[in-house]
């Protein structure tokens, strides 16, 4: 419990905005999830977190996302366990995150039920490396309901994840990442 009220104020902090509660949408459970299975899979890798914890400012268009990397669970206990020590290396690296900005946020009504497609820049972290991203997405609001999802990819080289050559025929140089969101107003 302290961990995740620690984790909840770093990530506040992060995000830092300064507008009204009501502008802000929040979840504790966003999900993420990653591919680098290759091309024609000796064994799929893949993993899930249900776990990321998001801000949504819908008068700024600010965004952000932040998960725990112990926090994704795969097939195999062992490709979890080489995922966190070999990887990640989730001790010295615990956390990822995203920081950024709906960029043509004039393109959604979030008071009218509609599918909106947006462009999002920001930054993503992971592994301890920051790298500018930019990522289509879609806005969905339903009945006062706001979610978000995406999907982009990234190369492992550019977050210095390294592939041992006894594996680099396993695991794709570029992972997909596909994020889904349902937001709730955040509460003052």
């Amino acid at each position: 419990m302290k961990k995740s009220i620690l984790f909840f104020a770093a990530f506040t902090a992060f995000v830092s905005l300064n507008v009204n509660a009501q502008d802000q949408y929040f979840t504790k459970t966003a999900k993420i999830n990653f591919d680098a299975s290759p091309a024609e899979p000796i064994e799929v890798i893949d993993a899930v977190n249900n776990e990321g914890t998001s801000l949504l400012n819908v008068k700024t268009g600010d965004i952000g996302f932040m998960l725990l990397v112990k926090s994704f669970r795969f097939e195999r206990a062992l490709m979890e366990e080489h995922f966190n020590e070999n990887y990640m290396e989730s001790t010295k690296f615990p956390k990822g995150d995203f920081s950024g900005k709906i960029d043509n946020l004039s393109a959604v009504n979030f008071t009218k039920d509609g599918t909106y497609k947006v462009k999002v820049s920001g930054k993503l972290t992971i592994h301890g490396i920051t790298q500018p991203t930019t990522a289509d997405g879609v806005i969905t609001v339903k009945n006062g309901k706001i979610s978000a999802s995406s999907s982009f990819s990234i190369k492992l080289a550019d977050y210095k994840i390294d592939r041992p050559k006894v594996v680099a025929n396993k695991i794709n140089e570029t992972v997909k990442i596909t994020v889904a969101a349902n937001y709730e107003l955040k509460k003052k």
